[in-house]
């Protein structure tokens, strides 16, 4: 059971190698910029070329020239590239896939931690590490994101990457070497074949920042926006934290959450502060190696659990009639992550994969505030 599929909002056919939407349900979320699916279906223009999220500000294309997608990974597969203006790396990274599949959960955390940068022959020692063959590996990539793992690797660089160049000042060298590529040679190869122009055209100077709020003094700062599906419950979230909070390692400030963080024998420092009107935290970071940027936002995405599409857990949960009411009353109320581990609730090996977050670390967050709040 820990391999099948959980289905979206609506039954789904066959498009573009995933099962999603039908044609027509999707042509309509473009039509209205439905937000609701934004980081859970792609739109490929074929008149075009690119890729778009579905809160595009561009005009709808016509029906014929759409195809569809679960994942950006699938659409650049397919041979769309990014859209300039909807910036799909921005996009709620929603796990959808979570819950449904344990070996593509933990694949995509040693892929965000690096597992397959620049190693094009690395998925048979990741399908290694993770106790099945090459063959299954991808065959559960396609299933579940519709992309092979290289690609999903690739498309996570690249669109890191991307975020850099939009949201910060730090030199294109820096850029390539946290997207984790191996030079800056492969870094500009692969972005011209992608954009058709040089990093450093996309580059919008009065966008983003080399320099941050000073971080204790721990090197320059950069900040990212990092974005979530609504309702997000800010005020929930850091009660939760504060609950666990060590004030040697972690606080509370200001509305703020900070951390100083040690990663391979090196200091540093993470802020994350809420910026509601933006549906997205800001993350600013100040760390001497740039490497291990992806590595800290993959370990903020889940302490704040950005990742979570908060309607469908909440839809869950209300079946309970004791949560109902909790759920109206705080919908968007998500569940703490832990800094060091992956694990929430049940173990992401258990054999029932549901008792993960949507089964019981959310449900204990409302039950907890309830008998306390």
């Amino acid at each position: 059971m820990s391999e099948n599929r959980q289905h979206g909002p609506a039954a789904g056919v066959k498009i573009d190698g995933m099962e999603i939407l039908d044609r027509e349900a999707c042509y309509r979320v473009f039509q209205t910029h439905d937000a609701r699916f934004d980081g859970r279906i792609f739109v490929g223009v074929t008149s075009t070329g690119i890729y778009c999220r579905p809160i595009c500000p561009a005009r709808t294309p016509k029906f014929e020239n759409c195809r569809y997608f679960a994942s950006a990974a699938a659409a650049q597969e397919a041979g769309f590239r990014p859209c300039l203006r909807c910036r799909p790396e921005t996009a709620p990274e929603l796990a959808f896939w979570r819950g449904s599949s344990n070996t593509v959960s933990r694949a995509m955390k040693l892929i965000a931690e690096g597992a397959l940068d620049e190693s094009e022959a690395g998925v048979e020692a990741l399908a290694e590490r993770l106790g099945v063959g090459g063959r299954q590996l991808r065959r559960l990539f396609q299933q579940h994101l519709g992309a092979s793992p290289i690609a999903v690797a690739q498309t996570r660089r690249v669109l890191f990457a991307k975020h850099l160049i939009h949201d910060t000042r730090l030199p294109m060298t820096e850029v390539a070497l946290s997207a984790g590529f191996g030079s800056v040679r492969r870094f500009n190869e692969i972005f011209r074949k992608m954009f058709g122009r040089p990093p450093s055209a996309l580059r919008r100077a009065k966008k983003g920042r080399r320099g941050g709020p000073a971080a204790h003094g721990v090197g320059d700062a950069v900040t990212l926006r990092l974005s979530y599906r609504p309702p997000y419950d800010w005020p929930g979230m850091l009660d939760a934290l504060a609950l666990r909070a060590d004030e040697r390692l972690e606080w509370i400030e200001d509305g703020e959450w900070h951390r100083r963080i040690e990663l391979d024998g090196k200091t540093g420092y993470v802020a994350v502060a809420h910026l509601p009107e933006r549906n997205a935290v800001a993350v600013t970071i100040a760390f001497p190696d740039v490497r291990a940027l992806p590595a800290i936002v993959a370990r903020v995405k889940r302490v704040f659990d950005l990742g979570a599409d908060i309607a469908a857990i909440g839809s869950h949960l209300a079946r309970d009639p004791r949560l109902a009411p909790l759920i109206a009353k705080r919908p968007g109320l998500r569940a703490p992550g832990d800094w060091d581990r992956e694990t929430t609730g049940a173990s992401l090996d258990s054999d029932a994969p549901q008792a993960w977050r949507p089964w019981h670390a959310y449900a204990v967050q409302h039950l907890r505030i309830a008998n306390h709040g």
